[in-house]
């Protein structure tokens, strides 16, 4: 098992990976104090007939553990399914030393993370991811529900009690899901150093069938150049942007195409593909983007070729990270050092509709 340790201003906690560490859960239950009075596992519909039960066994010591499913998907990251979960809350009489323990991927993770966050002014929760993708959700303390025009926008930052990372969750992924987790351990990979990018495409040639000490490697390398950053800039005041590298456009594609019509992370690997066209553009140098263009394709990237410049542009303009509907972009000078940029509109416009060509050619 690995552990690797969080410090931010408002919490310090462990992200627990490995594979097994679901017997850690009971123990890592009974270390908390106060004494957890009740437990409230939040999970989905996909989720739950595969692993509900099992970490339910690992709960035992508590005196009442209950559970409630929510549709999976983006969909449910909603103010309905929000009220749903926090009425369920009041319903079953949790108390200020109850517990929320999400089971799920990034969707589960953000949104009982803000009803942790919110019910009675804030109560504990752990993170218990079940997808590559939530490698990345799961630590840093960002929970949110969705507007139907902009992702995220609602939400708080609220640290975990813990993450408890079970690899053996991951084995009933499909593969799309193994290339939206994919993109984010890549995106660290760029942000961090060019040695990490390196490893990675030395290493990881398709995404189908991994071995598991290469998914714990990818895992624990994607973890720990999360927790650097967040750990120095917990509120997102500086340099915690820079893991939006890839962001602005493709949360503006999930929001152009409708949440759920692609995953987030093959969303994210196509708005970096573009990040690092629009940098070379920008500080006139070499990212050798053809060589990532290659092997997000031999990854079996989709590429999105109906987009409408005009809209997605316009919804780049609402992202979170802006001000004034000005563009801020997360752009690379090199691997390794990525940097923010306030972009003018018709620069983005003409390199996106260059890009679009050039990749669709």
């Amino acid at each position: 098992m690995n552990v690797i340790t969080v410090k931010t201003n408002s919490k310090q906690y462990d992200v627990c990976i490995g594979y097994g560490v679901l017997s850690h859960l009971q123990s890592k239950l009974e270390s908390l104090v106060p004494k957890v009075s009740k437990i409230l596992i939040i999970t989905d519909d996909q989720v739950a007939p595969y692993y509900l039960e099992e970490v339910k066994q690992n709960c035992l010591h508590v005196n009442t553990v209950e559970q409630y499913v929510i549709p999976h998907g983006e969909k449910s990251k909603s103010f309905a399914i929000y009220e749903d979960c926090l009425t369920y809350c009041f319903d079953i009489q949790l108390d200020r030393n109850s517990l929320i323990l999400a089971l799920g991927g990034g969707v589960v993770g953000d949104l009982a993370g803000f009803v942790a966050a919110t019910y009675m002014r804030g109560i504990r929760f752990i993170q218990m991811p079940t997808t590559l993708l939530a490698h990345d959700s799961a630590i840093g303390g960002k929970v949110a529900i969705n507007l139907p025009k902009a992702k995220n926008i609602v939400g708080a930052f609220y640290q975990p009690e813990l993450v408890l990372y079970e690899l053996n969750f991951l084995t009933t992924l499909p593969i799309e899901e193994w290339r939206s987790g994919f993109a984010e351990v890549s995106k660290e990979a760029m942000i961090s150093s060019i040695e990490n990018l390196n490893w990675l495409m030395e290493h990881i040639h398709s995404l189908g069938n991994l071995e598991n000490e290469l998914i714990e490697k990818c895992v624990t390398m994607g973890i720990s150049v999360k927790n650097e950053i967040v750990s120095k800039d917990e509120r997102e005041n500086g340099e915690r942007a820079f893991l939006n590298l890839g962001h602005t456009l493709g949360h503006a594609i999930e929001a152009y195409l409708g949440y759920a019509k692609t995953t987030h992370g093959e969303a994210i690997a196509f708005g970096t593909l573009f990040s690092i066209y629009l940098s070379e553009q920008y500080f006139k140098i070499d990212l050798k983007y053809d060589e990532i263009l290659r092997w997000y394709k031999q990854l079996e990237y989709p590429v999105y070729s109906n987009l409408e410049i005009e809209s997605v542009v316009n919804l780049m303009k609402q992202d979170k990270k802006n001000i004034d509907l000005k563009i801020k972009y997360i752009l690379l000078m090199d691997y390794g050092n990525p940097v923010t940029c306030e972009l003018e509109e018709e620069f983005i416009k003409e390199n996106l509709d260059s890009f679009l060509k050039q990749i669709l050619s």
